[in-house]
């Protein structure tokens, strides 16, 4: 198994002001770092728990031999509901908070993670920590629409590992190459696993910036709660007890320069053809706080409260409207606020003519 990247779909590659660290801060073995304003990291020194792809937002972080996906449905073919780290999967913080919410409404059993059991954090606890704030909020947001929860249980204490099973659990192990190397292919493999593993910005990356992606773990919850009951009313969720979507509203500081539903990776926001609206969908926001980091006048702003009716019944709102005229001096579209309908390019083009012309007078006298 070994750590993933696909930079083309990290909010850090699409804009140098995204201050997403998500990643960074998770990682155990501190492995993960930010190389020109875009995640590298050491092969070899990752322990590949998954704590990366359990907190990104946009999945831009996998782990080769392990899918989030396969597993929620391989678990629910078997009805298995216990799950413990290195058992079931890499590590229970590779599940986000909505995997675990999936789980639990997929699940004819109340799911049981034996948190105790986790020590690929070491005596950081980071993990723990991690896996427990995310168990906390799954259950939080369940209590609002249903009954069921995450129960935290030990499933009993391993068996002892042998020397052998210990060495290919503990990857950190293989940061020394004394018997691992068996062939050229393997010396060369383990040479570059010690290397820092950078990424650049080439044509293809650049052009998979572009495109709009749901995360799998936004579908599967979709899904899933697409199977619940409706209620006649639901509860109003703090902006602070919910992580992974929200609610916004636009001030009248906006200026309609497009760089927020342009940038956003998921279309949760968007606009007309015109570009006269700013249109917001919650269900496929995935509070990546990029839209929030690239605004200069800080229009854009978190509701105070996440309504849970969201899930059940979304609605895509028009946060902003925006007057939109023709230029009469170029004839392109721009928003109009008043006075000629002269846009902004041209208003500063005539602005450094006249600005010119005075300067040519001052020399002629």
């Amino acid at each position: 198994m070994s750590l993933l990247f696909n930079v083309g779909s990290c909010v850090r590659v699409t804009s140098k002001f995204s201050e997403c660290t998500k990643c960074v801060d998770i990682c155990p073995v501190s492995t993960i770092e930010i190389v020109e304003n875009v995640p590298a990291f050491t092969p070899s020194a990752c322990i590949e728990c998954g704590g990366c792809v359990g907190v990104c937002p946009t999945e831009s972080f996998s782990l080769s031999d392990f899918s989030a996906i396969n597993f929620f449905f391989g678990a629910l073919e078997k009805k298995e509901h216990k799950f413990a780290c290195k058992k079931e999967l890499p590590c229970l913080s590779v599940l986000s908070v909505e995997h675990l919410i999936s789980l639990a409404l997929g699940s004819d059993e109340q799911v049981i993670l034996d948190v105790e059991a986790c020590n690929c954090g070491g005596e950081s606890r980071l993990l723990n920590n991690q896996i427990e704030t995310n168990i906390e909020e799954a259950n939080f947001v369940l209590s609002t629409f249903s009954k069921k929860q995450i129960l935290v249980d030990s499933l009993g204490d391993e068996k002892e590992l042998s020397e052998e099973e210990q060495e290919v659990r503990d990857r950190r192990s293989f940061l020394s190459l004394k018997g691992a190397v068996k062939s050229k292919m393997e010396f060369d493999e383990a040479v570059a696993s010690d290397e820092l593993k950078a990424f650049e910005l080439d044509a293809d990356v650049i052009s998979r910036i572009k495109d709009k992606k749901i995360p799998d773990k936004r579908k599967l919850l979709f899904s899933l709660l697409k199977r619940e009951e409706k209620k006649e009313a639901y509860e109003v969720l703090a902006e602070g007890d919910i992580s992974f979507t929200s609610q916004k509203f636009v001030d009248e500081s906006c200026t309609n320069c497009q760089i927020c539903y342009r940038i956003c990776p998921t279309g949760a926001l968007s606009s007309d053809n015109k570009f006269s609206v700013i249109n917001f969908d919650a269900m496929m926001c995935v509070k990546c706080h990029l839209c929030h980091d690239v605004c200069e006048p800080n229009s854009i702003q978190l509701q105070p409260g996440f309504e849970i009716k969201e899930f059940f019944e979304p609605t895509q709102r028009t946060l902003a409207k925006f007057d939109i005229q023709r230029c009469n001096e170029c004839g392109n579209y721009f928003t109009y606020t008043g006075g000629a309908k002269e846009c902004l390019r041209c208003k500063v083009e005539e602005e450094e003519a006249i600005e010119l012309h005075a300067n040519a007078r001052k020399m002629d006298v």
